[in-house]
This record gives C-alpha cells, sequence and structure tokens, in this order.
C-alpha cells in the first residue's frame, strides 16, 4: 500500500509515518519489498513437499547439500528440520510429470541424500507471507 493509505491506516500524517517506515527499514524489520507473483499464471501450480534425510549430521554434509539445494531453482524453500527427516522442500512444478523430471535431473544429485520422501498438496487452503505483529 502506498504511505497515503498506510498513514490514513494508522491515523499518522504521510510525514510521520513515512518516519517510521523508514526507521524500520534501517533496523533491519522490514528487510525487503517483493511482488508476489501468481503460480498458475506462471505454470507452475503444483506444490511438492520433500522431506530429505542424509546420510550423516557432519559440518560438511551439511554445508555441502545446503549449497547444492539453494542452486535448484524449482526450489523455494529448504528448512533444516528437528524431527524424523533433516530437511523439508517445498518444491513448485507445471504437473507430475514435471515433478519427475526435477527429481530426476536435481533432488536425486543431491549430496548425501540418504532418503526422501515427496508429498503433493492437493489444495492450498490458506498461505500467507504475512506475520504476525
Amino acid at each position: 500500500m502506498s504511505n497515503a493509505e498506510l498513514s490514513e491506516t494508522v491515523h499518522l500524517s504521510a510525514s510521520a509515518c513515512h518516519r517510521r517506515v523508514a526507521r524500520l527499514e534501517a533496523e533491519g524489520y522490514i528487510r525487503d519489498y517483493v511482488a508476489l507473483l501468481d503460480a498458475r499464471k506462471l505454470n507452475v501450480p503444483t506444490t511438492v513437499f520433500v522431506e530429505i534425510t542424509l546420510q550423516g549430521q557432519s559440518d560438511e554434509v551439511l554445508e555441502a547439500f545446503e549449497r547444492a539445494v539453494a542452486r535448484i531453482p524449482d526450489v523455494l524453500e529448504c528448512h533444516l528440520m528437528a524431527g524424523s527427516a533433516d530437511y523439508l522442500l517445498k518444491v513448485v512444478a507445471q504437473n507430475t510429470e514435471d515433478f519427475a523430471q526435477i527429481h530426476r535431473r536435481s533432488l536425486a544429485r543431491l549430496p548425501g541424500v540418504a532418503q526422501m520422501q515427496s508429498s503433493f498438496a492437493l489444495r492450498t487452503v490458506f498461505k500467507t507471507t504475512a506475520l504476525p505483529v
């Protein structure tokens, strides 16, 4: 939203609102501004969550995996996990056949992987990038 809309919403003058936003940016609370793209319009409507278990937990194994997975453009998120899997990936694809290619071409070649389990999202119930503030 524009600064004018924000200032109206929070009942501040436009200049006071701008100063507060600038301070939040300077202090690192506001990290980036982004455009949210429509996955369907970009022909990647399929979301797959991939649980990955590595062969070991050494720093070298973890770092090699993280460097390699960061280079795969279809992987939107990679989380180091506590629990049964070591990592959870969020992957987008055109469809199941496209995911099979991504799996064969990229995921199966990741270093240190002992096991992978993929789960296809049937429907996104809700999705947000907003943090609860």
